[in-house]
């Protein structure tokens, strides 16, 4: 009996405990899951620079090619290729001798010349009163006189000789027309060179130019709306110009527009643009390519947000707008220019407004969410 007895209480035991192990659990309910955090920026409205990269190639601000006035051998190369050299610096110097017996020579016979006026001054000198006293013919007075002067002009002629082989032998010494930077030299010592040959080319690099073609569009606006030229001038002066380099680095030195071409392309329609950048230390050579980027225009009052907070979806445009309730509204919103790292958007928000731009996925129309503002830097344009 007490066997069965035992047996009765255990079981009665385990049918108590698993009543209140099933009570237990019909009382307990899942928690909600909380709201998805976001991080949120506020819409800005502000007078925002609209700004065009356009690829540019350098050039020199002045390029000289220099060449030979006379016909001459190379005798010496006076200058290091690639270096700087100075205005009126001598880069080649080309044999003088046959220079130098030619300006001896002119010499002579201006000496030559000379002597043969001063025998005419005389003839004249002697003559004349005979002339007068019917000593001599006046035919004879008359003819020296002509004779002296022929012999006038002879002197004229002769100095003209010297002054021309004095510039001959100083041509000799081809010497650089501007100060830059000297190229790599196109003759060698011995080479025959004359007038026509090029021996190397001077570029003026401080400042230099950097050459950009603009639609005909973009010119046409910009001049109606500074229709006059002082306007035109003063406005290019607040236009600075920035320089990309090659390496998608900024140019530490801002330009300037220094001239628009005479004519549009008529294959092109487009319009060359020089503009004009310092370069004291001779980092910008000719020849490089780049991008000029400018601000030709500015739209007042744009409304900016990041452009990681615009979804693009089969061609249109949404954000995500958290209310003041922090529910989520999913809105179509119209999207103009670029703007570094900021969108303008011309239709769908309203400035002070708040978009999502962290958490996007997690999100949906109408869903609440735990919203979370960002740095303010983020909401600046271009930053």
């Amino acid at each position: 009996m007490s066997l069965i007895a035992s047996v009765r209480r255990m079981a009665s035991s385990a049918l108590v405990l698993a009543s209140f192990s099933s009570g237990s659990g019909c009382g307990n309910k899942a928690a909600p899951a909380p709201p998805p955090s976001v991080e949120t920026v506020t819409v800005v409205q502000q007078d925002t620079p609209i700004y065009s990269e356009f690829v540019a190639t350098l050039d020199g601000f002045v390029n000289a090619q220099i060449q030979a006035r006379v016909s001459g051998h190379v005798i010496k190369q006076s200058y290091q290729e690639g270096s700087v050299v100075r205005k009126g610096q001598v880069l080649f110097e080309l044999d003088p001798r046959p220079f130098k017996a030619a300006l001896d020579q002119a010499k002579a016979q201006l000496a030559q010349a000379e002597a043969q006026l001063g025998k005419a001054k005389l003839d004249v000198e002697r003559d004349t009163p005979l002339a007068q006293a019917r000593a001599i013919a006046q035919s004879q007075l008359d003819t020296e006189i002509q004779a002296k002067l022929g012999a006038q002009a002879q002197v004229q002629a002769a100095k003209a000789n010297v002054e021309q082989a004095r510039l001959n032998l100083e041509y000799t010494r081809v010497t650089s027309l501007v100060s830059g930077i000297a190229g790599i030299a196109q003759v060698q010592i011995g080479n025959l060179v004359g007038p026509s040959s090029v021996l190397t080319s001077v570029s003026q690099v401080d400042p230099i130019k950097a050459y950009f073609t603009v639609s005909e569009q973009i010119f046409t606006d910009f001049h109606r709306r500074f229709p006059t030229q002082e306007r035109v001038e003063e406005q290019r002066k607040r236009m600075p110009l920035e320089l990309i380099l090659s390496d998608g680095t900024v140019y530490e030195h801002p330009g300037t527009i220094y001239f628009a071409d005479r004519e549009v392309n008529p294959a092109t329609g487009a319009i060359r643009i020089a503009g004009v950048f310092p370069n004291p230390n001779n980092l910008l050579r000719p020849g490089s390519y780049g991008r000029v980027r400018a601000s030709a225009r500015t739209r007042e009052g744009a409304l900016l947000v990041p452009q990681r907070a615009v979804t693009e979806l089969q061609g249109s445009h949404q954000v995500a707008v958290v209310g003041d309730d922090n529910k989520v509204s999913i809105r179509p919103v119209t999207v103009g220019e670029r703007v570094g790292r900021m969108w303008i958007v011309t239709d769908g928000l309203k400035p002070g407004e708040r978009v999502v731009v962290e958490g996007l996925l997690k999100v949906r129309d109408g869903t609440p969410v735990n919203a979370k503002a960002v740095s303010e830097e983020l909401s600046k344009a271009g930053g």
